[in-house]
């Protein structure tokens, strides 16, 4: 019992530190967060981070969707895990942007689709690095916040 209350005020905590670094609406306390609803992951997915960590994988070497998945939950230490039905609509969208292109490694077996950046793709990687570090930043300090009130370190 002393536990949930203590991870109830955690959660409240953390949504209200997100809420004022990303302008992420706090929910309602009565209401449980609805699945993948974590306020941490919600606002990367809304900051536009999943794609910008797409492109910037790719950008450094060719890749694919499975491999990004990894790189991505290694990176993120697996806050931000990216599951198939999330990795492959995005990466059709970003190469239908003309952002990314992608080839069959073994065009007669369509084994796996290795994708590269374009111009396009490196102009908007740019442009989604400068719109998100700021969201970035706060998401930092608030953490650091929450981390020197909860532990005074």
């Amino acid at each position: 019992m002393a536990q949930t209350r203590k991870s109830r005020r955690r959660s409240e905590a953390v949504r209200e530190a997100v809420a004022q670094a990303g302008g992420i609406p706090e929910a309602a306390p009565e209401r449980a967060p609805k699945r993948g609803g974590d306020p941490f992951t919600g606002g990367l997915r809304r900051r536009e981070v999943l794609p910008l960590l797409v492109l910037h994988f790719i950008a450094a070497e060719d890749s694919y969707g499975n491999q990004l998945m990894e790189r991505i939950a290694d990176v993120t230490a697996g806050v931000l895990s990216v599951n198939p039905n999330t990795m492959y609509p995005l990466l059709r969208r970003l190469e239908g942007q003309g952002l990314i292109e992608g080839q069959w490694e073994h065009p007669e077996r369509r084994t796996r689709r290795v994708y590269s950046i374009t111009d396009e793709g490196r102009e908007e990687y740019a442009r989604i690095r400068e719109e998100v570090e700021p969201f970035l930043d706060s998401m930092q300090q608030s953490i650091a916040a929450i981390r020197r009130e909860v532990f005074g370190a």
